[in-house]
């Protein structure tokens, strides 16, 4: 079967992914879905749960209403928590059921924007494409309706794409902060950690954005529409935080926007060294360590944009073509739970990410060269 896994888990879906780019927004989260689902959100998908509390609900969506159409009982959920609540925004969030019955989420968010005053979007998701896509349509909604104008300032820069799904400790989003600082920048807002949605609003006082990973990438190109504002792609990793300071500086300087997490890498056209994962973070460990271990593939089996990749990358969609694209492969960078389909022979550096292994990535022993 295409796309199926019998030993890996799935990556986070783009219901999740969206929650967590809005968890420390202040707005309300809702969930058009049967009562229970949002446990995997809940107690899988993200580790602020621990620390405080974010406004996510589910509809609890029964089979009558998802048969007969029944929009106005959610409609009048929402408008009683909202009412009740006051938060700054309402986000809908599709699922399964409602989308294959065609709910129209756009109407209902005019008809419950018009009834609180409060400001209500459609985030587009339908649990069937992964956490990418769901945060990353969040972020554009937020830098769409919610940045303001503003000039931009000399070395000011937005983080754009942090989320626990990449970054899942503390101290990653603190280095975040560390290499603009030392870059020479100072953070306007972190896309979205760290940063009230008050912080996001002043993001066109940027004069550039620095897209860690690729859910951050459609809100930089709506800055970019909106405001003019350049971003650079690329995760400071390594020798590579030294390339990237360069980048954001020359772009700052020219308007143009830069992907050096892929320009400047070596092609690896025998795959014989593949790194497996987001394509920002996994291009820019593959720079940081083609000098030592030589010109590395990247093999993504998230929903990217083919420009995130070169000639010599390869999207993997499914545990078959992912096993596939690993054949020939002597080093493999991975999420330790890629071993069991990694080729006998092959090295394993261990990479762990979130969004695959969940809290376990926490015990994994990540290879200090990958930091």
């Amino acid at each position: 079967m295409n796309r199926s896994y019998r030993i890996l888990p799935t990556y986070t879906g783009d219901v999740s992914g969206a929650c967590s780019a809005l968890f420390e927004l202040g707005g309300m989260v809702v969930i058009h879905d049967p009562s229970g689902c949002n446990s995997t959100y809940n107690t899988h998908d993200e580790t602020r749960w621990y620390d405080r509390d974010s406004l996510v609900f589910i509809t609890g969506l029964v089979e009558r209403d998802a048969i007969l159409g029944n929009d106005q009982k959610l409609v009048d959920d929402v408008v009683d928590a909202a009412l009740e609540l006051k938060p700054r925004f309402i986000a809908l969030c599709n699922s399964p059921i409602p989308f294959i019955s065609g709910t129209d989420f756009r109407a209902l968010c005019k008809i419950i924007e018009r009834k609180t005053g409060i400001p209500a979007f459609y985030v587009s998701t339908n649990g069937m494409h992964d956490y990418v896509i769901g945060a990353g349509n969040a972020f554009a909604q937020i830098a769409q309706r919610f940045v303001a104008d503003g000039a931009p300032r000399a070395r000011a820069l937005n983080i754009m794409g942090v989320t626990p799904l990449d970054f899942c400790t503390s101290g990653e989003v603190q280095a975040l902060h560390d290499f603009a600082y030392d870059a020479g920048y100072k953070v306007v807002s972190c896309w979205a950690i760290g940063s009230s949605l008050d912080d996001l609003a002043l993001s066109a006082q940027a004069s550039v954005n620095l897209v860690v990973s690729s859910t951050g990438l459609l809100a930089a190109r709506v800055l970019r529409e909106r405001f003019g504002t350049p971003y650079v792609v690329g995760t400071p990793v390594g020798t590579f935080s030294q390339v990237l300071g360069a980048a954001l500086k020359e772009a700052e300087l020219t308007g143009s926007c830069a992907w050096p997490c892929r320009d400047v890498r070596e092609p690896a056209g025998d795959g014989s060294a593949c790194i497996v994962g987001e394509p920002v973070a996994a291009g820019s460990v593959a720079a940081a360590l083609q000098r030592d271990a030589g010109p590395m593939r990247v093999v993504c089996p998230l929903e990217c944009e083919p420009e995130m990749l070169s000639n010599c990358d390869v999207r993997a969609y499914g545990e078959e073509a992912i096993e596939e694209a690993l054949a020939g492969a002597s080093l493999v960078v991975a999420d330790k739970f890629y071993e069991p389909i990694c080729p006998p022979a092959a090295r394993l550096r261990v990479w762990p990410h979130f969004a695959l292994s969940g809290r376990q990535c926490f015990a994994q022993e990540r290879d200090p060269r990958l930091s």
